[in-house]
């Protein structure tokens, strides 16, 4: 009778523990995380406090920018504060061209405005982060039956429509991104662009981009309105979709 007595408070207690145990400490348990970590963790606090910023980020904001092949993180330590750019990283090579993705198999790299909604820590692509394609506005806007899915920033340095990094820069994002959700960042805001609008020769190309129609040059006008007002007041904007798939900030 003792002895079930022991076994069921031990059962109890790994239960507790079980429960107790944070987002970043589950994560940890995977080998390529773990690894990441022990590997990284200590560069990524010398580069903060070099910047004067506060490690680990509560908050980070991912901004992409497809032409540009430049992805940047933005930090911040609370919701009151501005964010700071933190580091801009190579992205591998780009699926596709100019324009949002509008159905499964363009090989298209999604535009506009997603969060992070998937860890995967045994990705084919070592690591990987999911985005929330296809959001509200794509949904409207891309094939209905098939719009297609699964986007991540992973790594590999490989894409068919993805935001691939070196299997080095997403070992950094993902640790960023885990201290963040682990912190309660539960939205992680990542801003996908045709190009970076701050850069005129990337914005010429752009203007000059041959179109069979002109409906990814209102959408192209509609993004620049959000980084222009992130640009400005480095707080992201409040973006809202209307009935007809437009982004309204």
């Amino acid at each position: 009778m003792k002895r079930f007595v022991v076994i069921a408070l031990m059962i109890l207690m790994a239960g507790k523990l079980s429960a107790q145990q944070s987002f970043l400490d589950n994560q940890k348990m995977f080998p390529k995380v773990g690894e990441a970590y022990r590997e990284k963790e200590e560069l990524l606090k010398k580069e903060f406090e070099k910047k004067g910023l506060t490690y680990p980020a509560k908050y980070i904001f991912v901004r992409s920018f497809k032409l540009d092949s430049e992805m940047e993180i933005w930090v911040k330590s609370s919701a009151a504060d501005t964010f700071r750019l933190f580091k801009s990283y190579r992205v591998c090579t780009l699926s596709g061209k100019m324009g949002p993705k509008r159905k499964e198999g363009d090989r298209q790299v999604p535009e506009g405005f997603y969060y992070i909604n998937d860890f995967n820590p045994n990705s084919n692509y070592h690591l990987s982060l999911g985005i929330n394609y296809p959001n509200f506005s794509d949904r409207i806007l891309s094939d209905q039956k098939k719009p297609g899915g699964e986007i991540y920033i992973h790594g590999n340095c490989i894409t068919v429509g993805c935001i691939p990094l070196t299997d080095e820069f997403i070992d950094e994002v993902y640790i960023l991104a885990v201290n963040a959700k682990n912190a309660g960042q539960d939205f992680i805001p990542v801003h996908v662009f045709p190009v970076k609008f701050g850069n005129p020769r990337s914005v010429d190309y752009l203007g000059n981009f041959s179109l069979t129609d002109n409906s990814s040059r209102q959408f192209w006008v509609e993004l620049r309105t959000a980084y222009d007002y992130f640009e400005k007041h480095h707080r992201l904007p409040v973006v809202l979709v209307d009935d007809k798939g437009k982004y309204v900030m």
